[in-house]
């Protein structure tokens, strides 16, 4: 299980610290959704690698005959339809659909994101302020996390927290 105290790292850092072309990819991205370091970016590319390498490696497992070709279709159907509860793919979406996805998808289910769409905050680092400093609840459970990854049946329940002042001020 390992130590509670310690936390794994969840992203890894690029090879390549100063390339100037990743370094100019990223710039506009962290800008745009109002993140506090690269980490946080980071951090999503490897979610988005991980769910594309299993895609990967199911589509060269799901038309293998028997069993084995059995397993790998439950298995894709799994990751499907998480993706889909998350609200990064549509509902008839295939392992290809899964290869295809961008790092912006899953920035864009981001609590931080959604706030400001749904214009709950002026900016998008007004939003990030509003999470951290515990005015944004969903479904009356504060979240103070702003990269906490909305699913679709929680975004509907976005609002202020009840003790807020900003909720006090909608009334």
């Amino acid at each position: 299980m390992g130590d509670p105290k310690r936390h794994r790292k969840k992203y890894l850092t690029p090879k390549k610290p100063w390339d100037r072309v990743r370094l100019e990819k990223e710039r506009p991205l962290i800008i745009k959704y109002g993140l506090r370091n690269k980490r946080e970016l980071w951090r999503f590319q490897a979610i988005l690698r991980k769910y594309r390498r299993a895609a990967r490696e199911l589509l060269a497992k799901v038309n293998l005959p028997g069993r084995e070709g059995e397993i790998a279709k439950a298995k894709a159907q799994q990751i499907i339809k998480k993706l889909n509860r998350i609200g990064v793919l549509p509902e008839n979406a295939t392992l290809d659909d899964i290869l295809n996805l961008t790092v912006e998808d899953f920035l864009e289910r981001r609590l931080q994101t959604i706030v400001y769409r749904m214009g709950l905050a002026n900016t998008i680092k007004q939003a990030r302020q509003l999470i951290v400093h515990g005015h944004i609840a969903i479904a009356g459970r504060r979240v103070t996390s702003p990269s906490y990854i909305v699913e679709k049946d929680e975004e509907s329940l976005i609002d202020y927290y009840p003790n807020s002042p900003f909720a006090k001020r909608g009334e």
